[in-house]
């Protein structure tokens, strides 16, 4: 996971992602890696995906960090797409 976690710091987001499939198919119980899995996802711009493996972490640790990052990442996408809902 060090490894991992050392290619979201530096941007390599695709490997990263890459290695953390990998490690799911391994590991499907790991909440870390959902949790990593998101976070590379949110960093790559793809909301929707970072949201579901937010919520596959929270599945399997409800105490899990990502439940932060769900919150913060929904709190920002009610804030961006607010105007959306008075059109």
């Amino acid at each position: 996971m060090d490894e991992i976690k050392s290619l979201l710091y530096k941007g390599e987001t695709d490997e990263a992602i890459r290695l953390l499939t990998d490690y799911i198919r391994e590991n499907p119980e790991s909440d870390e890696a959902y949790y990593l899995l998101g976070n590379a996802w949110r960093k790559k711009g793809d909301n929707r995906l970072a949201l579901n493996n937010y919520l596959e972490a929270i599945h399997r640790n409800p105490e899990s960090p990502a439940q932060k990052a769900y919150d913060m990442l929904m709190d920002i996408l009610d804030f961006y797409y607010k105007e959306m809902y008075n059109q």
